[in-house]
Formats: structure tokens, C-alpha cells, sequence
């Protein structure tokens, strides 16, 4: 019995927020402060690399059409490939503030795919409201990798950077299948659940 796709938007979701807080921890202490204790350099960057491993069986026993399996395969990819580069930069193995691009890239592949992985409306129903919403919302915020690579030490990019994930989570905790959004929902989208 598979637990209703909302129940994995919210497992998400706090991933997202752990994720977020890190980075908002660390933005506001400044990075050597943060640093200080070794394994918080590992934390944030951890974190995204396990999202997208979990991402994998989302992929695979969640999807209920081809757009939406590689809709969740992107995003396993490029959460891995971003988390993966990130935890590179910190150990030291990779030095060139360019590999920064990873993450900006990340946010622009997930906010496509996001955009096109919903097929209906913006009002059809809530969940189709904030797909559209997090796609949107990725594709504009990838300005604040893009200028973290740029600009290491902006405090502006990095607390930009870390409010992104805490918006997206707030976004996936409102999700619900099939609920109204500022009260439409599509004849077309069926009952709602509550």
C-alpha cells in the first residue's frame, strides 16, 4: 500500500527545511564560525546528496506517467551531482569557484522540470498550483547560487541561497492532492480530500 504522493512532498519537505536551516545557520554565524566543528562543512551539502538519493525511489514507485519519471529523475540527478560537487569543494578536492555553477544549474533544471512535469493549469487544483509555484520559484531564485559563485562572501546571496529551501519547503507542506486553491478546483481534478 503506497502512502498518498502528499505524505512524500511532506518527507521532502523536511529534508528541504533541514537543508535550509543549515544554510541559514551558516549565514548568519558567517562560515568560520560555522566551520569550526569540521562535520558542519559536510552537513548541508550531505543532505542535498541524500535527497537525491531518496529521490531515486520516488522515481520508481511514485511516478504514474513517463514526464513525472523523468521529472523525479532530474531532480535525483542534479540534487546528487550539485551535493556531490559541494561536498568536493569543501573537501578540498575540487578548488575552482566555477564548480559553484553546479547548484545554479541544479535550480534551474529542477524549476524546469517542475514547470514541465504539470501539465494542467495554474488553478486547476492546489497541487497543480504549487508545482507551477516551485518551478517558477526555482527558475528566479537561481540568481542566488549563480552570484554565491561569483561572490563567495555575500551575505545577501547566502541568506537568499538558504530562505529558497525554507520557501520550498513551505510550499511542499501546503500540498495536498486534490484541494482547492483560493477556492477553485477543476470540476476536471475530481473530489476533494478534505
Amino acid at each position: 500500500m503506497q502512502p498518498p504522493a502528499e505524505h512524500v512532498h511532506w518527507l521532502f519537505a523536511t529534508g528541504l527545511l533541514l537543508l535550509g536551516l543549515c544554510l541559514l545557520a551558516e549565514a548568519v554565524v558567517g562560515t568560520e564560525v560555522w566551520r569550526r566543528r569540521a562535520w558542519r562543512a559536510y552537513l548541508w551539502p550531505g543532505l542535498a546528496f541524500a535527497l537525491g538519493v531518496f529521490m531515486w525511489p520516488v522515481m520508481t514507485f511514485y511516478t504514474n506517467s513517463t514526464i513525472h519519471m523523468l521529472a523525479h529523475g532530474a531532480w535525483a540527478e542534479v540534487l546528487m551531482l550539485a551535493g556531490a560537487v559541494e561536498l568536493a569543494l569543501v573537501r578540498g578536492k575540487l578548488h575552482h569557484p566555477a564548480w559553484r555553477l553546479a547548484m545554479a544549474s541544479a535550480f534551474l533544471v529542477s524549476g524546469a522540470a517542475f514547470l514541465v512535469h504539470e501539465q494542467n493549469a495554474w488553478l486547476f487544483q492546489r497541487s497543480a498550483f504549487l508545482h507551477h509555484l516551485l518551478g517558477w520559484t526555482l527558475v528566479l531564485a537561481a540568481v542566488f547560487p549563480l552570484v554565491r559563485s561569483v561572490r563567495p562572501r555575500s551575505q545577501t546571496a547566502a541568506a537568499g541561497f538558504a530562505l529558497t529551501f525554507v520557501v520550498l519547503a513551505v510550499f511542499l507542506y501546503c500540498d495536498r492532492d486534490v484541494a482547492p486553491v483560493f477556492g477553485h478546483i477543476s470540476p476536471l481534478a475530481g473530489p476533494p480530500h478534505r
